[in-house]
């Protein structure tokens, strides 16, 4: 059968919105992000016919960020996907999210990937092939690779729904800036990187705000004279697989470390926030009505992560010196322990003027649309290195789905790259050779 790409398939398209059945395709790929594109540019370079199912724009989860000042915590010189990498004036820079999703449109208009816009995936089934349906039409693959992120909706825990209606609740995704809400304090709640950088932005912007902090890990921005993400990268953080951890599971639910991009390389550690004035409390338990309650866990998820700050640091003082690198860097400075005094367990937001409750309590993931017996017992799916147990299923993107940077920008090329080999083996991509 001739082979016909997307734009022939638009030509070809009934002006209505009724469901059209397309020919075969040998693979599909849902989600025009980086694991998308980078899955797509690795099926290109092996010659493999494929599609790119995206429900809106290209990179449109990052197209879509509200968060005015959201930027990314691995620097520019990291965004490194298969054939392509950040060529821009300043390597060291933190793309912001519209930065990001013109760079990753560049990067699939740099090999014309065959992507599918506004074409959202409701069903994926299998008689034989895969059958996906969107709202206009039916595809048929032999392959599906499943390139949808890590998470989808902004995590709210269900005791949000003791609060009264008259304190506003937002999340990351509905967050914007400062200005955009009501007057008077903010209780952030969740103190990984996105809880962090919230109270950071809303302490400086001269807004009271409490902080409730749960297991967390801490990082600096830079050390020695270098970015964390470089020497990171250097001791090999970020190549460990989950074959090098002893619980993989609770590896993968690790909160992001607490880091913010910005140009003066500015810490959002603990003891930056407190230095800001930003009051730090323990994880947060109960609300009733507007009074709120906190555990008593603050000083030892400090002290833990401190711990495990230490040894980071220790890791990199000791690749420093193995591999000569001390004359070329600062001398070791460590971090100022967190300080921690008795934090409140109790605290009404009426009394306290706090009008506003963010969740920054992470991210969930919803695939109903995916119909096939493939999730295991936490309901993720179920797959080794992208691999699922379901022949031609594929997944790339998910958290520590090998390496410890699966999910990163800079990590899917690796997944996809591996899983793009599995299915076409018989072709060696050329870039498998420099990951």
């Amino acid at each position: 059968m001739e082979r016909r790409g997307p734009t022939d398939l638009r030509r070809a398209a009934p002006t209505t919105r009724q469901e059209r059945t397309l020919p075969n395709v040998h693979t599909i790929v849902v989600g025009a992000g980086q694991a998308g594109l980078a899955t797509s540019r690795c099926l290109h370079d092996a010659g493999v016919d494929h599609v790119v199912l995206e429900r809106g724009r290209t990179a449109e989860r990052w197209h879509g960020r509200r968060w005015e000042a959201l930027r990314l915590l691995s620097p520019n010189w990291a965004t490194r996907l298969p054939a392509w990498h950040y060529r821009g004036p300043d390597p060291d820079g933190f793309m912001t999210a519209a930065e990001l999703a013109n760079h990753l449109t560049a990067y699939a208009e740099s090999f014309a990937a065959p992507i599918e816009h506004d074409s959202a995936v409701r069903s994926i089934t299998r008689d034989g092939r895969f059958v996906v349906r969107t709202d206009s039409a039916t595809w048929h693959a032999r392959n599906v690779v499943v390139a949808t992120g890590w998470c989808d909706a902004a995590h709210v825990p269900d005791v949000a729904s003791r609060l009264p209606g008259d304190v506003a609740q937002l999340t990351a995704d509905t967050y914007v800036s400062p200005g955009h809400l009501r007057p008077g304090g903010v209780l952030v709640v969740g103190a990984s990187a996105t809880g962090v950088q919230l109270a950071d932005e809303l302490a400086r912007s001269g807004r009271d705000v409490t902080l409730a902090v749960g297991r967390h890990s801490r990082l600096p921005r830079r050390y020695r004279g270098m970015d964390i993400w470089w020497w990171l990268e250097r001791i090999g953080t970020f190549s460990a697989t989950v074959d090098d951890v002893s619980d993989p599971r609770g590896s993968r639910r690790e909160g992001a470390v607490q880091l913010i991009g910005r140009d003066d390389h500015r810490n959002v550690d603990l003891t930056a926030l407190d230095h800001l004035g930003v009051e730090l409390v323990g994880r947060l338990t109960e609300i009733d009505g507007t009074t709120v309650r906190f555990a008593g866990d603050l000083p030892g998820n400090a002290a833990a992560a401190d711990s495990r700050l230490a040894r980071v640091l220790d890791q990199i003082d000791s690749h420093a010196t193995l591999h000569g690198l001390d004359a070329e860097v600062l001398a070791p400075t460590r971090p100022q322990a967190t300080p921690v005094g008795a934090p409140r367990r109790v605290l009404d937001l009426r009394r306290q003027n706090i009008a506003t409750v963010i969740w920054a309590t992470g991210y969930r993931r919803s695939t109903p649309w995916l119909r096939l017996p493939v999730f295991d017992s936490t309901g993720e799916i179920a797959q080794r290195r992208g691999i699922t147990p379901i022949d031609g299923l594929y997944v790339v993107g998910q958290r520590f789905q090998h390496r410890r940077d699966s999910n990163f920008i800079d990590g899917v090329r690796h997944d996809s790259a591996f899983v793009a080999q599995h299915i076409a083996p018989h072709r060696r991509l050329p870039q498998l050779a420099a990951l």
